[in-house]
């Protein structure tokens, strides 16, 4: 995976460009598992098996790979206790609960227009 350096350049924060870092931290963030992983961690730390049952359909993979993207992005900690078996847990860091924040407005503007957007697939549906 080739990962973009921030340059302090205003390109790189250019979400309109292919090639930028911004468009890069929006492409790994913006997706349905991050958004409901973020959502489910809050301002708690848990297990992985405890975030497997939060997110009702997650795959062991998906999840996985999502939190690592989270960890490696800055966004959620990993810490592993030295137990037998290992106990893992996580949190969302500050710039994560940050964007927790802007999760939590996408949440509520989906339960606010889910009535409109319901009935607008109907008529386009038919």
């Amino acid at each position: 995976m080739v990962t973009k350096q921030f340059s302090g350049l205003s390109d790189e924060a250019d979400l309109r460009r292919a090639d930028s870092l911004a468009r890069e931290i929006f492409s790994d963030v913006a997706n349905k598992w991050a958004l409901l992983i973020i959502e489910a961690l809050g301002d708690r730390t848990l297990r992985f098996s405890e975030l497997r049952d939060e997110v009702e359909g997650i795959s062991h993979k998906m999840l996985t790979q999502n939190l690592r993207m989270l960890e490696r992005n800055g966004l959620a900690e990993r810490k592993v206790h030295p137990t037998v078996p290992p106990r893992v847990e996580y949190t969302l860091t500050e710039p994560g609960r940050a964007l927790r924040a802007t999760v939590d407005l996408i949440c509520d503007w989906t339960h606010r227009y889910l009535g409109h957007i319901e009935g607008a697939r109907r008529r386009f549906d038919a």
